[in-house]
């Protein structure tokens, strides 16, 4: 990389460089970021506007109701369950893309990535469809004999909730995952496999070990968005399957922006201490001695 200092203006153009993003992240993060905040140290109510008024009533209120503690650990269920069956099902997905021969991860590939072809609304409608007391599943299951009437459970539930979001994130999910294992050192398993590794023992003992650092990565990437979800809970969770998105965006619907605020704060204090796990996680360099 050419040193800037010998370019005439070199170091002044990098400032800039710099500065757009540092700009672009201060305009619309830490701003808006600091306006919630503020917004949350206002009265509780309808408030048309920012006083100079800072008080915590607005926390004592929100905070002091169990129905929202009981909506953030359902949120926290949901984001835990989608993360986990994701990261699960994204495996296969990005282990097929790391090892398979070229032809074959081009198809893998493509197929992952078909469903964003459409938009992400129309997508969650369509398993609206699938879901239905007369949608597909219900259709299959009373024609094969295994139910008399229409399950009401499929559809306006968590498990509604939770499957589409984990049909959602399954793809995202198998890119950590993939990146790890395409840096993974494949003499390793070469070795294993020289010392008398079945592929099931030299999987458990080499490739598992080595990928846990992508499967981190791919848990709290899909667990960190999962609980700031709304759209998905709103189409198909019903009144079940709320989630604490779903309790802001009816505070934020009736301009009582304080109690949105708090519980936003909530949300994203939940969300950092999952990123700061991930982070840490995530980061590990040494899973220890690899062992056959």
């Amino acid at each position: 990389m050419a040193d800037t200092r010998r370019i005439p203006g070199g170091r002044r153009f990098g400032l800039i460089l710099s500065a757009v993003p540092a700009l672009w992240l201060l305009a619309f993060f830490v701003v808006p970021l600091g306006i919630l905040v503020a917004w949350s140290f206002q009265p509780p109510g309808i408030v048309p506007g920012l006083r100079r008024v800072v008080t915590l009533e607005s926390y004592r209120i929100t905070l002091s109701a169990e129905s929202y503690w009981r909506v953030l650990a359902r949120t926290g269920v949901i984001a835990l369950t989608v993360a986990v069956v994701a990261v699960a099902l994204a495996y296969p997905i990005a282990y097929t893309l790391a090892f398979a021969a070229r032809r074959r991860r081009n198809l893998v590939l493509t197929l992952a990535l078909l469903p964003f072809l459409t938009s992400y609304l129309l997508r969650i409608y369509a398993w609206r469809l699938l879901l239905g007391t007369k949608g597909v599943f219900n259709e299959v299951l009373q024609a094969i004999g295994l139910t008399h009437e229409p399950l009401g459970f499929f559809l306006y539930s968590r498990t509604a909730v939770a499957l589409v979001l984990i049909y959602v994130w399954v793809p995202w999910a198998a890119l950590p995952i993939f990146l790890r294992l395409e840096q993974m050192d494949r003499s390793l398993v070469e070795a294993a496999d020289d010392l008398g590794a079945n592929p099931v023992r030299a999987f458990l003992r080499v490739t598992l070990p080595m990928s846990l650092p992508g499967i981190f990565a791919a848990f709290f990437f899909v667990m960190i968005p999962t609980l700031g979800d709304f759209a998905t809970a709103s189409a198909v969770g019903g009144a079940s399957g709320q989630m604490l998105g779903n309790i802001i965006q009816q505070y934020l619907n009736s301009l009582s922006y304080p109690g949105g605020a708090v519980l936003s704060v909530l949300l994203l204090v939940t969300a950092l201490i999952a990123m700061v796990i991930g982070a840490k996680l995530s980061g590990i360099r040494d899973v220890g001695d690899v062992r056959v």
